[in-house]
């Protein structure tokens, strides 16, 4: 039975994940800061005796030492996409906290280290957040080659910043700004898609070091919009911010403790977060993403329209 070292485990795709190592029994140990609020949720993911917490600050290397002990695999989901105060910056985060796993990975003779990077991180060389993640790539594969890194484009559930996000501001706004013309490009991958892609790398024992993960359609900003849109059924304008309008509500925006965006993530909207063809993807190594993003988000979707559950669109009678 193969141990398994979870960082990051408290969020979105580590909830997803844990649910799904426990079933194909495989035993966990999640990595909180917090265990007293993170505790209590996690040990339901699981079955008793699969699961196990630990609270541990990331950078007490000390700590985090101990818990390599006991592993087969590590398995890092941490990342910020806006940098705090308090040591949270997209260096330390993204760059300096992989390469310390990745130094005991290879200490300990782990089988395997799998790192959560990003989508189109080569091309967006004007962003900080993107930067730091290369360079945290490039840095934990000179130190463990054998490791596995995946580079997802937006990862989307009901649980997620994105689509969720989105539909509260699109419930509440008259209007929505859009950035270059809306026209970036993304390839939306379900959150249970994903984690069926880092299942599939363990049981298969995939040594491809960089791999790609994307959903099945390639969907224009605008037209995750308008999909959002029509599923909680409003009108909304969606209004064309040049750049210099955009630039300064992003420096306005980055002020608030959690910010609806930032000056870095402006720059990184230029860029296409789709497949770049230099790498292989999850459908070429054999687990394609199946989950379609209107479909999807149409089961949750529900929570921000007039009435909920109840209303006239969701009424089957």
């Amino acid at each position: 039975m193969k141990k398994i070292l979870i960082w990051g485990g408290t969020g979105q795709i580590g909830t997803h994940l844990i649910r799904k190592l426990t079933k194909n029994n495989y035993t966990v140990t999640v990595v909180t800061r917090n265990i007293h609020q993170k505790g209590h949720f996690i040990k339901t993911q699981g079955n008793a005796g699969y699961i196990q917490l630990k609270e541990c600050s990331i950078f007490d290397e000390v700590k985090i030492r101990k818990l390599f002990e006991n592993t087969d695999i590590c398995i890092n989901l941490i990342g910020i996409l806006f940098e705090k105060s308090n040591g949270n910056s997209f260096k330390n985060i993204h760059s300096v906290f992989p390469s310390l796993l990745a130094k005991l990975c290879k200490e300990y003779k782990l089988k395997q280290f799998i790192h959560i990077s990003a989508l189109g991180i080569n091309t967006a060389v004007d962003s900080v957040y993107a930067q730091s993640k290369l360079e945290g790539e490039q840095s934990i594969l000179k130190i463990f080659p054998n490791t596995t890194i995946l580079r997802p484009s937006i990862v989307y559930s009901s649980s997620d910043n994105f689509s969720c996000n989105l539909m509260t501001l699109l419930s509440r706004l008259p209007f929505f700004p859009i950035y270059y013309n809306g026209d970036t490009k993304f390839t939306p991958i379900h959150c249970s898609d994903l984690t069926d892609v880092i299942d599939f790398v363990i049981s298969k024992n995939v040594n491809t070091n960089i791999i790609e993960c994307i959903g099945p359609e390639v969907l224009s900003f605008k037209q995750i919009l308008n999909t959002l849109l029509n599923l909680i059924n409003k009108k909304r304008l969606l209004i064309p911010f040049p750049l210099p309008l955009a630039v300064m509500t992003a420096r306005i925006f980055q002020l608030l403790p959690n910010p609806l965006l930032t000056v870095d993530q402006l720059r990184l909207l230029k860029y296409d977060n789709v497949a770049s063809g230099k790498y292989k993807t999850n459908f070429d190594i054999g687990a394609p993403a199946k989950k379609n993003f209107y479909l999807e988000v149409e089961k949750y979707s529900y929570m921000w329209t007039d009435g909920g559950q109840f209303s006239k669109k969701n009424n089957l009678n």
